[in-house]
This record gives C-alpha cells, structure tokens and sequence, in this order.
C-alpha cells in the first residue's frame, strides 16, 4: 500500500510488504486504513514472522507520536482513528511503528505529499516516481531484539540489507530510454547508515523531508537511519539492466545488496562492475551532509518562496546540550526512586531553541524530532563550544526532522 499525500521549524523517520500513500491538498479530507495482519516472509532464506501492514510535521497534535509518554498502545483488535493535517508541507517521508520494535517487524511505508497544482517544483515533472525502502534486516524476530536491548546488551550486525522487502536482485525498477525518474530512498532499517547508488547513473538531489534543496549531483548518497531523500535519475546511458547497490557504512565487514534498474528495452541482464562501496570514509559523509542545502529559490509549499522565513535573525532564548554515551544501571540498585520513564524537557511555546548533540559513543546515531522540523545549521568534529556558532549556516540550512551524528562529531 503507497500513501500520496499532497511543513514549523526546530532544530535538527513500512514492509516487507511495502506501503506508499499518496493525498492531493485540495482534497478536504482523505481516509487510508491500516490493517495490521501477521504472515510470514523470506526474504534472506530465513523465515521471518512480520507484520504486513512519522516524519510528518504533527501540527496542534504532536503529542499523539505514538511512544508511551503521550500515546497509549491499541490494544489487539481495536482501533485508532489519527486526524492529521499535511499543511505546508510537500515531499518525501516514511512512517512506522514506535512501541515493542514493531519497525523490525517490517511495520513501515512510504509516504509522498505532493504539491498542488498551482505551486510549482523545481525541476519538471519525472516521467515516473519509484518509493525506496533500503535497510538493514535481521533473522530474530521483533521479540528478541527487543528483548536483547531491554537487557542492556546492543544488537549484533545485521544478515543482511533489504531493497523494499527484497533481497539481492530482488527489487526493479523500470526506466525508459531518455527519460527522467525521481527515486524516494528512505532507510527505514534499525541501526546502519547505508550507501546507496546506482550503476553509470547519477543522481541530482532535490528534496529532503519536504524541504526543496540545491540541486547537486552526487554518484553515491549516505542515507542515515530515518532519513528520507529525493533524488532524480536520467536513463541516458546505453539500454540495458544496471546493478542498484547498497551497502552499509562505517561497519566491518561492510554488508551489501543490490536491486536492478532496467531499460524498457534491455536487452540482457546486468553486468560488470558493482559500484564500489565507500566503506568507512567519515570525511566523505560529512561533507556531503554540509553540502546539502535549502533552495531558496523554490516555491514553498504554499505561494511564497522557502526562503522567506529567515531563522537566522531568530534570537535563541535556549541551549540544550545532549553529550549522550553509552551507559548502565546496575540489577540491583542501593538507593531507591529509579524507575523507567519517559524523559521530558521542557521549551517555551513559540520560543526558538538551539539544541546540540555530541556523540561520545562509536556508533553513528540518528536523532528524530518527532511533529516538527529543524534547521540543521551545523556538523564538526569533536566538542562543542559557543565558538562553535561562528560556523553555523544561518542563510540556507537545510530543514528536516531526522539528524545523523556521527561517533566523536556533534551538529
């Protein structure tokens, strides 16, 4: 199932089977139904039991993100109806469940909103546009992986990497000769940044999570947990099939897999070289990342320019500085008054707040602003400082809601 769906501002996320929804915004209301059933997949030659089945910004009810704290479970066999509004905002976006690793058990999908008609994009209209779900996939059900993080201890390495629900050479898609297609990637996985490129083809970037971005060329894209990317893909190279790799990055060893794009006139299977992974290059990711701007040129989601909104002249009443590590607590503690819960902090209704993030741990993390968008204005290595605001980009920063830190870097 495809959910079409035709942006506020902050700082800094379904199946095997594959679901994609799309809602034009002259529409008043659309209604999609979400049946949650069991079956059972293999897509590595593992049978794996999966449910067949939130980037969004959540506006006036972000409180309803579904993680405990704000949302209540459903319970088997009830319901939940969710109104949500889609205002101002357009682009590219997944969602999934939040509570009992459900998002393990494939509960994901993709979501497109689209523009209206009479508010342009940046580029013509694609002669196709293709969903792409690429993550990482694991044998042991939901169950245990949940069970092995409530125990303190860290997953292990994935078997292996998916292309929306399938495995190597299991995911097509078709092109026709000298025509343009916009590709969706977005990783829906559990814990691996992932490379994605495709054979003899480049790829013009052109949105991230609702926000138009300068159009740039690259030959390969770091696609980090929970985030979602647009790209453009002409096929103008000779008619035939071409290998789409992806491949995990800063893991040893590097885990891979591969989808096929094919011409409507190939005339054989793909063949040659498999583009090369980029392994463990952090200096190439972050440079990407910085690369990646907003287009202020871009018509906005409604009849005004993206960039009318300048952030920068914005006066910060806050800072919040999340150093987070890896930590534990003890079996058996000697004071008393610990218990799980949900962690709050508290910000100032329409106040503007600066948020940093420094990964001490040797992993790459993803940070999800559940409801809301925000300027990512900058990424380095090392600690943070107030010096540190001298580098901020505050003209064109890309705005999103999912944020990548990696090990021993902030943003």
């Amino acid at each position: 199932m495809s959910l079409n769906i035709k942006r506020n501002a902050f700082f800094f996320l379904i199946v095997c089977f594959v679901a994609f929804v799309v809602v034009n915004a002259e529409d008043l209301y659309k209604y999609f139904t979400w049946t949650v059933s069991y079956g059972n997949i293999v897509p590595l030659g593992v049978s794996q039991h999966v449910s067949i089945l939130n980037g969004i910004q959540q506006r006036k009810n972000s409180w309803q993100d579904g993680v405990y704290g704000t949302n209540c479970p459903i319970p088997p066999g009830r319901n939940f109806t969710y109104t949500m509004q889609v205002k101002d905002q357009i682009g590219s976006f997944f969602y999934f469940p939040s509570l009992n690793f459900h998002k393990a058990a494939c509960g994901f999908g993709g979501i497109r909103i689209l523009s209206r008609p009479q508010i342009p994009v940046p580029f013509p209209e694609p002669s196709g546009d293709y969903t792409v779900l690429i993550g990482d996939w694991y044998t042991y059900n939901n169950q245990h992986l949940k069970d092995l993080l409530d125990q303190g201890r860290r997953i292990a390495s994935p078997e292996g990497i998916l292309i929306n629900g399938r495995g190597p050479n299991g995911a097509f898609f078709r092109v026709e000769e000298g025509k343009t297609y916009r590709f969706r990637i977005s990783n829906v996985g559990l814990q691996n940044s992932l490379n994605f490129r495709i054979q003899g083809h480049a790829m013009k970037l052109v949105e991230v999570e609702g926000t138009h971005t300068v159009q740039t060329t690259y030959s390969s894209l770091d696609v980090h947990v929970g985030q979602s990317y647009s790209v453009l893909v002409k096929a103008d190279q000779p008619a035939k099939d071409y290998y789409i790799a992806v491949s995990t990055r800063f893991t040893s060893p590097v885990l891979s897999t591969t989808g096929i794009l094919y011409y409507s006139n190939s005339p054989g299977q793909a063949s040659g070289p498999i583009p090369t992974a980029r392994g463990n290059d952090i200096d190439f990711s972050l440079n990407q990342a910085r690369s990646i701007r907003t287009n202020l040129t871009a018509s906005g989601p409604r009849l005004n320019p993206q960039g009318s909104y300048y952030y920068g002249r914005n006066r910060v009443t806050r800072t919040i500085r999340l150093a987070n590590s890896a930590g534990s607590i003890p079996d058996n503690l000697i004071f008393g008054g610990m218990r799980l819960e949900t962690s709050v902090m508290v910000a100032d209704f329409r106040s503007f707040v600066e948020i940093v993030f420094e990964n001490n741990d040797d992993t790459v993390q993803s940070w999800h602003l559940d409801g809301y968008n925000a300027f990512v204005v900058g990424m380095d290595i090392g600690m943070w400082t107030s010096d540190s605001r001298r580098q901020y980009n505050l003209r064109d920063a890309i705005s999103c809601c999912t944020i990548q830190v990696r090990y021993l870097h902030l943003a």
